[in-house]
């Protein structure tokens, strides 16, 4: 089941971070991106965080599932959605740990027709 749009602007507003925090909806689902980093997948309705030492440090109470099916588990922070002192921490501090994204690799030019 796809997720809805309404509930990840209320992921969104919950977290609190305005323009630092973005999303990009990946095959019905979304995937949150924070300063550029990959921070944790809003899927079937659920906020699941990257796995990460911030995680294991300030929520390891949290449920465990898979965004996904064949996906390890990833911490379920449903519950933090009431708390977004704690949920923003908690991303803040996700992103903090996680490496930085590596660059795109360049695209490979096709060749012109009329060099055929």
């Amino acid at each position: 089941m796809a997720s809805d749009k309404d509930f990840m602007d209320y992921v969104a507003e919950q977290i609190g971070l305005g323009s630092r925090l973005s999303y990009r909806k990946m095959f019905g689902e979304y995937a949150l991106y924070l300063d550029g980093k990959v921070v944790a997948f809003v899927c079937d309705n659920s906020l699941f965080i990257k796995p990460s030492q911030a995680t294991t440090a300030l929520a390891l109470e949290l449920p465990q599932g898979p965004p996904y099916p064949g996906a390890k588990d990833y911490p379920v922070a449903d519950e933090l959605l009431d708390e977004p002192d704690a949920l923003r921490r908690l991303v803040i501090e996700t992103a903090r740990v996680l490496p930085a994204p590596k660059p795109p690799r360049p695209r490979k030019k096709k060749p012109d027709a009329t060099q055929r």
